[in-house]
């Protein structure tokens, strides 16, 4: 079982997962905002070089020498796309959240990592699959790779549209399956459907999908760690988008190194 420990910077509390010990890394909270990851990783590694994205929810996935090309031809502030995956050691990199999953990777032979925006468009379009297909072309294998799915909003009050389950979930059922797709979902083991009093409407978990999708490129779940905090129900310490309403976001990073 892997556990999850709090931790104070500069009074501001933020978490890590034991999965990810080899790594500096952390789950900022909302108490961190407006801070930027240029101020947070003095949290972590203060020599590391720092990166971060704008966010589009989609299933791109840059290395930090992509991120630099990207600015350098088209002159902007920050390279569009969902992943950061290192190349280097002392690279950190990091995510924004609000309700979305932030997905922080480390692989335990070659110090590499990699850090993910996993919201229910970017799990449709499989961003975590897409993310370790790239760290499989450095070099990695998926038996060396250690996965902790950050803070994000929980299943039980995750209310969503058949259809928008639908889409998320095509990755993990059968493709030819001719069942109701909806009650071949809520039939699966550990089913990342619950159910909804609304018609046509259901609770999703996008962590759960995320680790399906996982289980289904060979993970064991001793590999796969999931923090035990919803976005939405612990006001205390998280943004939530669906709470709110409004765009503020916790922060999510971590540093590679050499093993």
């Amino acid at each position: 079982m892997h556990s999850w420990q709090w931790h104070t910077w500069e009074g501001l509390p933020y978490l890590t997962c034991s999965i990810l010990e080899s790594w500096p890394h952390g789950f900022f909270t909302q108490q961190c905002w407006p801070r930027l990851p240029q101020a947070l990783t003095l949290a972590l590694h203060p020599q590391a070089i720092v990166y971060r994205l704008k966010q589009v929810h989609g299933n791109t996935v840059l290395t930090p020498p992509e991120v630099d090309d990207d600015l350098t031809i088209n002159s902007s502030n920050l390279a569009q796309a969902d992943g950061l995956i290192s190349t280097e050691p002392s690279q950190a990199v990091w995510v924004a959240s609000a309700d979305c999953t932030p997905v922080l990777i480390g692989d335990v032979k070659t110090g590499h990592v990699a850090a993910l925006h996993a919201g229910w468009r970017g799990t449709a379009a499989q961003i975590v699959p897409v993310a370790v297909q790239r760290m499989q072309s450095q070099g990695s294998k998926i038996e060396s790779l250690r996965v902790a799915l950050g803070p994000a909003i929980a299943g039980e009050v995750y209310q969503v549209t058949e259809e928008v389950a639908i889409e998320v979930c095509r990755s993990i059922i059968s493709q030819n399956t001719t069942n109701n797709i909806v009650d071949s979902l809520h039939s699966l083991p550990d089913s990342p459907l619950f159910a909804d009093p609304e018609p046509g409407k259901v609770r999703l978990d996008v962590r759960r999908v995320n680790t399906l999708q996982l289980q289904g490129l060979g993970f064991s779940l001793e590999q796969i760690a999931i923090a035990p905090y919803c976005t939405y129900q612990h006001s205390e310490h998280f943004f939530s988008y669906r709470r709110l309403q409004e765009k503020k976001v916790q922060w999510s990073g971590i540093v590679s190194c050499r093993l």
